[in-house]
């Protein structure tokens, strides 16, 4: 599967690696951003789009810094317009929001979201890094195993990380 911006999209701040399965077990799409606080709806929208297409066919896990510190995760509202469309595209695209607590002032801006119930699990807040006040997020990504029970789905990943991309270089 191909994601790409069309020509009329601005680039954003972001990196989709596809992490091939084993026999039977399908790809996932791992997807990190950045949302910066005034970012443009032009980019938003072609991210939207972009989620869409991956969620349709595949396990899909997004993370990142969405920075939608007006959002209540606890009764799916927002107070600006912004991030009501970022609810609508993971309501549309029956997204899971994986990530219990608040990480920043109250808020969650740092968020995991995946398409696929029980594709991550072990979700753990580690501490910042550094002077910057995003937390360090810890996750597996899993897969289901014939008897239900779950296992890592890629040996050589058993931990991903979730690094504050916040003051990053792009």
């Amino acid at each position: 599967m191909e994601l790409h911006l069309g020509m009329d999209e601005k680039p954003s701040k972001s990196l989709w690696v596809k992490i091939k399965g084993r026999a039977g077990t399908g790809d996932t799409i791992v997807e990190v951003w950045y949302r910066s606080l005034n970012q443009e709806d032009q980019a938003d929208e072609g991210l939207y789009r972009q989620i869409g297409a991956a969620s349709c066919s595949q396990a899909l896990v997004l993370m990142g810094d969405f920075n939608h510190p007006d959002i209540c995760w606890r009764d799916n509202t927002a107070g600006h317009n912004q991030s009501r469309k970022f609810l609508e595209c993971v309501d549309d695209d029956f997204l899971l929001q994986v990530i219990e607590e608040p990480m920043k002032r109250g808020a969650m801006l740092d968020l995991v979201l995946t398409n696929k119930e029980r594709l991550v699990g072990n979700v753990k807040l580690k501490g910042s890094l550094g002077c910057i006040d995003h937390e360090t997020v810890e996750f597996k990504i899993l897969r289901a195993a014939k008897k239900g029970a779950q296992q890592a789905l890629y040996p050589g990943l058993q931990e991903s990380r979730l690094w504050p991309l916040q003051g990053s270089a792009w």
